[in-house]
């Protein structure tokens, strides 16, 4: 079984790869497949994450030990990581320029076996030359535990204390 993706590149203008990629390949297979199709080297930081049909960012799916107690999940084959029900996923490469899309699993179908996969079947758009700016903006319902709470002195600290 194939699964026919579709990547759009978070930008103002419409940046679209959609591709063919095998049910059993990895996530590290899907990052080379989204990250080459759109023309990068793949050799950057990435990660995936899950996400609803709002495409609110979820649990992270980590390519690589980050050493902060997540497994790595570059070796977990699609076919257990999206369904019918989940079948969207953000990914970002490059942390540093935070390069994000919206990946899709548009439909399934049977294997051609005198194709190669991943395949890339469309291309629509350019890649622009400089990452789109973010705005991080805190959803409804997030808790700023950073906020200062004026008339009391929780948030001083002792210099010594760090010494």
């Amino acid at each position: 079984m194939i699964y026919r993706m579709r990547a759009i590149l978070d930008t103002e203008t419409d940046v679209i790869r959609d591709f063919e990629i095998e049910a059993t390949a990895t996530l590290e297979e899907l990052h080379d497949a989204v990250s080459q199709s759109f023309g990068f080297a793949g050799n950057e930081m990435a990660s995936f994450y899950r996400s609803d049909e709002n495409w609110a960012q979820g649990e992270e799916l980590p390519l690589v030990d980050m050493g902060v107690g997540e497994k790595p999940l570059n070796e977990k084959p699609l076919n257990k990581v999206l369904s019918e029900n989940e079948n969207r996923l953000i990914y970002v490469y490059d942390f540093l320029n935070l390069w994000t899309f919206f990946v899709e699993l548009m439909e399934t179908a049977e294997k051609d076996h005198l194709k190669g996969y991943p395949s890339l079947i469309f291309s629509h758009g350019e890649v622009p030359e400089t990452p789109p700016d973010k705005d991080f903006i805190a959803q409804e319902g997030f808790h700023n535990n950073l906020t200062e709470d004026e008339d009391s002195n929780e948030n001083e600290f002792d210099e010594d204390q760090f010494y």
